[in-house]
């Protein structure tokens, strides 16, 4: 078909036709409508060992075994004393008492769930683009721009409120943890503001979840103190109308409940007490533990956080404004869009570009060949070229200006140079010389009245072969 010919019309109609999108039956249109099918939300492959229930809503710590313990501790305990002693207490006292012990009930219940379903400050980790750019960065900042192996330094120092504060680098996530973050080995992953992971509640403690677990733990404390003390005072009031053995007999589930309550109030009450005292310090478990701001450390040691109130400490841990999800679980995986090549700056080339450049300046036989166009079919046993080589087509590698013109007068012995051996010297005859597969055979007469390419792709490609099995003969002779 000519270019200038009346065919590409109903070629060019046929193209339109084939990327038309106002047609419903376009086959552009079906791989669109299967990606949105099956598009997923960013908790399905989440990296964390964290579980998600209602669609990423509720996010809690893989081990959630204790929390069921917790939970049913608080419910079994709270349910007796509302079915066994209020009745009474309220009958015979005030009906205020199973008034204030259902909304500290509720209160419980309330913040333990909101510690335990709630995002408690994960960060993200490092995309693979990400990861390679930091490390790109770690290796011109510490100057390792040769081929040796160097691991990137664990911690950065930063300075706040005029102390100095590290760093560290986490090979997981792929960053540097922000101050006061940590990795927790439990939900592998790293938590702004970590406190600790606590199982009693099956997830980490963190920034954005602290608030609530101070508030669980205080407000259990007050429900168990609160259950524990009108346990005691129904038994007492009932001893003293029918006997002690009497009153628990007449509520057996007293017992229980007042066993529970003793055993457990201790603890709580001390945990409260704890974490009052961190608050008030403006401090972390993690913190405490590790004495990060101890006097022991240094005369100038001290911590960078707090504001030298006590009152601005709590106002600050438990009425701050709350910060967002980095996580963004219920979000919609974006589709991978092609990231372009990163420029070169001579210093480091990333993949197969530099070696595929470098192996392609190198063996130039490798390059695709111009055609080559003549008025003779040159034969097999002919040693010269009878035309001048064609001019190079477009997108070719032009030649250096030194090489010498390929005339008809040029031989075929000062384009090939041979290598010397000084006890002998062989040479190919022309008719001992390889015969490319498609050639005519010597003395054949061949005439051409109009210019012809002189072999198909095919045959090039025997003819190069031929031709590099003539030059390693050439060569070992």
């Amino acid at each position: 078909m000519t270019p200038g010919g009346g065919g590409g019309g109903p070629m060019k109609d046929c193209e339109y036709s084939q990327i038309s999108t106002h047609s419903s039956s376009s086959p552009m249109e079906s791989p669109h409508k299967k990606k949105k099918t099956a598009s997923r939300r960013k908790w399905e492959v989440f990296p964390g060992r964290n579980k998600f229930f209602c669609n990423g809503r509720i996010m809690m710590a893989r081990q959630t075994g204790v929390f069921y313990l917790t939970l049913l501790l608080i419910l079994v305990t709270s349910g007796l004393f509302f079915a066994f002693d209020c009745p009474y207490l309220s009958d015979q006292i005030t009906p205020a008492i199973p008034a204030v012990g259902a909304v500290l009930f509720f209160f419980v219940m309330g913040t333990l769930l909101r510690t335990s379903f709630s995002d408690p400050g994960v960060l993200p980790r490092a995309t693979p683009d990400e990861a390679a750019d930091l490390e790109r960065q770690i290796d011109i900042a510490n100057g390792s721009n040769s081929g040796g192996y160097r691991p990137p330094p664990r911690t950065k120092e930063v300075v706040i409120n005029g102390q100095t504060v590290k760093l560290k680098y986490c090979f997981t996530c792929k960053i540097f943890r922000p101050p006061r973050a940590s990795h927790c080995s439990l939900c592998d992953n790293c938590v702004e503001r970590f406190d600790h992971h606590c199982p009693w509640v099956g997830n980490c403690v963190g920034k954005r979840n602290y608030r609530f677990f101070y508030m669980f733990i205080l407000s259990l404390s007050f429900l168990t103190v609160f259950i524990f003390a009108f346990v005691i005072t129904h038994v007492i009031h009932r001893s003293q109308k029918t006997g002690f053995l009497s009153a628990l007999k007449d509520s057996p589930a007293s017992v229980l409940e007042a066993v529970v309550c003793f055993f457990s109030v201790w603890s709580i009450v001390g945990l409260s007490g704890f974490h009052t005292y961190l608050i008030s310090s403006n401090q972390t478990t993690n913190e405490d533990i590790k004495g990060s701001w101890s006097s022991k450390r240094g005369k100038e040691n001290y911590n960078p956080y707090s504001y030298s109130n006590i009152f601005t400490n709590c106002c600050s841990a438990l009425c701050g404004p709350l910060s967002p999800s980095l996580i963004d679980r219920r979000g919609f995986i974006q589709p991978d869009t092609p990231q372009p090549a990163a420029p070169s700056n001579g210093i480091t080339m990333y993949g197969a570009t530099q070696s595929q450049s470098n192996m392609a300046a190198a063996t130039p036989l490798l390059q695709s060949e111009p055609s080559i166009t003549s008025e003779e079919l040159p034969l097999p046993g002919k040693t010269t070229i009878s035309a001048p080589c064609a001019t190079l087509t477009l997108g070719q590698p032009t030649p250096p200006s030194s090489m010498p013109n390929l005339t008809s007068e040029t031989g075929l012995s000062d384009m090939i140079p041979l290598k010397e051996d000084p006890e002998s010297h062989q040479f190919l005859t022309p008719e001992e010389a390889p015969s490319p597969p498609g050639m005519l055979p010597l003395g054949s007469p061949v005439t051409h009245s109009h210019t012809m390419h002189v072999l198909s792709l095919a045959s090039q490609d025997s003819l190069h072969e031929d031709s590099v099995r003539g030059l390693v003969k050439l060569s070992s002779v």
